[in-house]
């Protein structure tokens, strides 16, 4: 059971601009949205938070930020393309659009997300250093979409293509995954610092 957080309605208000004058707004329209027949609707509004590299000394669990919203764009019974918004000086606007394999994955992961009993909150959590985008459902689901601190009653679902070794997907507990993520992005330690450390 999803309770989506409401989107602001200056992103959605770009959204629908963008689709309305393409000529409006820098970025190309994809193929998708191109040849499309009949109308475009932008839908299934989620905060999507990138997540941040740890401490080098691994002291400090990776923290989230939100860094804009994502619509699917609805073409008849499914998603063909997404459109991004982002935060601006001005507020909220217009950044991309873009289709690809993440478009299908989040639609599918949705969909089996509607049908849990426990109710969340959905959100996109993104690691862009290692290629890796996840559906995060949030426990609160009257949280604000941009409150940024994932909970221990948390889900993250990595979405397909997923990196290797971390099954698409599958709904993973916040303590599960996390740690497998923070490892991955820990920086390397410093050529010379274990010699150093015992000298």
């Amino acid at each position: 059971m999803l309770r989506p957080s409401p989107a602001p309605a200056p992103a959605l208000r770009s959204v629908l601009a963008a689709l309305g004058s393409p000529s409006a707004v820098r970025e190309p329209r994809t193929p998708a949205l191109r040849t499309a027949q009949g109308p475009l609707s932008p839908e299934l509004p989620l905060p999507v938070h990138v997540l941040g590299v740890p401490d080098a000394a691994g002291q400090r669990p990776p923290r989230t930020r939100l860094a804009g919203w994502r619509f699917l764009i609805r073409n008849g019974d499914r998603a063909i393309a997404a459109a991004d918004t982002m935060l601006t000086p001005d507020g909220w606007s217009f950044s991309h659009f873009f289709e690809g394999p993440y478009v299908a994955a989040t639609e599918r992961a949705l969909i089996q997300a509607e049908a849990l009993v426990t109710p969340y909150q959905p959100r996109l959590l993104s690691v862009p250093e290692l290629y890796m985008l996840t559906l995060w459902l949030h426990a609160d689901t009257e949280a604000d979409g941009a409150t940024t601190e994932p909970g221990p009653a948390d889900l993250l679902v990595p979405l397909a293509p997923a990196p290797p070794g971390i099954a698409a997907n599958r709904p993973y507990g916040v303590a599960d995954l996390l740690p497998v993520i923070g490892l991955r992005l820990t920086p390397p330690p410093l050529l010379g610092s274990a010699a150093s450390a015992t000298a």
